[in-house]
């Protein structure tokens, strides 16, 4: 039987980006695991050039290898691309089909998992597993190909898009999401509230596998360990307050000014201090002026690495007021953590918190009233709080990416058998 060779392809890498850490990690640990792994990307990370798109369109395959990415550290195949104008935060392959047989005959790929949505690399991958299907329909070759699909699907929520890029994202879904529903062999969904949205739009029951993003077991291995006595000092907390975090890109979707206005509602309490950590985005200046005259609310800006294991490690409670998730990954190294969750409790986060079991569910993006009165619930009965945190660590800790990762190699063996 030949051993799974995997390409996981993704339309650039990141540091902070969700669906793009899911898919590194992936990588990370089918190698971990002893498989041949390679990320097929764009030659952005974070939206910059990491390779010059001269190199590439002048290379003879279309693409570029390297062993030990510098950006993301990982075996990387860089194929030629472009960032788009339409649809908006997206990033095009050229020539896919061709650069992907040309990868896979090179590196004997013999798994694809595309990730997300609104691009060509799902729709160009589907087209090319089944050209090589049909190959060996005519006897032309003996080789199988699996071909499993992570969209990370969000809604087309009309609170979160304008008419046009709603529209638009409707109609991707219309036209592109049958062709890969006929070419996959799993669809990999983050909950299993996504897997009945995917039925809805024409997935078969039986390719649906929840697949839940997943903790980097790296990061999250030492945060009952970590030193966190000195991020207090750092950022000038009292000693004497409970933390409510907010870990997040400060951008409209996460709704962090949502947080600011529950902090403001809790003034008057001396007992707790609001921390709003994480990347500035198209909200920064928004909670800049609101939390201005705050003091139970700081604001530290994008965290390392460490502090931000020793923010999780200080939280009393992580609060996340989304207008939409497709899952949540910040809320599972919470959780991992000890730390229960206050959310909105939109799409993903309403499976991955369970009310009263490992947080609290407010009633939308917009209840911060609910929010406020939350906090104060966890704040005067510790007890309670207590419990949240034993139930939010068990959880979490299903949900590492070793066992996902294991769980999905075995499914993946069984398809190439």
């Amino acid at each position: 039987m030949a051993k799974p060779v995997i390409g996981v392809i993704m339309y650039q890498t990141s540091n902070s980006k969700g669906q793009e850490l899911v898919a590194q990690r992936m990588v990370k640990w089918f190698l971990r695991l002893g498989y041949e792994a390679y990320l097929i990307t764009s030659i952005y990370h974070d939206g910059n050039e990491v390779v010059r798109r001269r190199a590439v369109e002048t290379s003879l395959e279309g693409y570029v290898f390297q062993e030990k990415d510098p950006a993301i550290g990982l075996p990387t195949i860089r194929v030629d691309s472009y960032v788009a104008r339409w649809p908006p935060r997206r990033i095009m392959f050229k020539n896919f089909v061709d650069v992907l047989r040309r990868i896979s005959e090179n590196f004997n790929v013999n798994s694809l998992i595309t990730h997300s949505t609104l691009w060509n690399g799902p729709e160009d991958t589907a087209k090319y597993v089944m050209w090589r299907r049909m190959l060996t329909t005519f006897g032309l070759e003996n080789s199988n190909v699996f071909f499993g699909h992570m969209s990370h699907y969000q809604p087309p929520d009309p609170t979160r898009y304008d008419v046009v890029e709603r529209t638009y994202r409707l109609a991707w879904n219309h036209m592109a999401f049958p062709e890969i529903f006929k070419a996959a062999n799993l669809i990999l969904c983050v909950t299993p509230l996504e897997g009945e949205e995917m039925i809805r739009m024409g997935a078969r029951p039986e390719q649906i596998y929840v697949f839940p993003g997943g903790i980097d077991d790296d990061e999250v291995a030492d945060l009952n360990a970590v030193d966190s006595s000195d991020f207090r000092v750092k950022y000038r907390i009292p000693d004497d307050v409970k933390i409510v975090a907010y870990l997040g890109t400060v951008e409209e979707r996460k709704n962090p000014l949502a947080v600011v206005r529950v902090a403001k509602m809790l003034r008057h309490r001396r007992d707790v201090h609001f921390v709003i950590a994480g990347k500035p985005g198209d909200q920064w200046d928004e909670v800049v002026s609101e939390a201005r005259g705050l003091s139970n609310v700081t604001l530290t800006g994008e965290l390392s690495v460490e502090d931000k294991k020793k923010l999780i490690k200080e939280a009393y409670v992580n609060i996340i007021m989304s207008k939409m998730e497709a899952l949540g990954l910040t809320q599972l190294e919470f959780m991992y953590g000890g730390v229960p969750v206050i959310t909105s409790a939109v799409y993903g986060q309403k499976w991955v918190v369970r009310n009263g079991v490992d947080g609290i569910h407010v009633n939308g993006p917009d209840d911060v009233e609910g929010a406020a009165k939350a906090v104060e619930r966890l704040l005067d009965h510790p007890e309670e709080r207590d419990r949240m945190s034993r139930n939010a660590r068990e959880r979490a800790s299903q949900l590492l990416m070793s066992k996902l990762v294991k769980e999905l190699a075995v499914k993946i063996e069984e398809y190439l058998r």
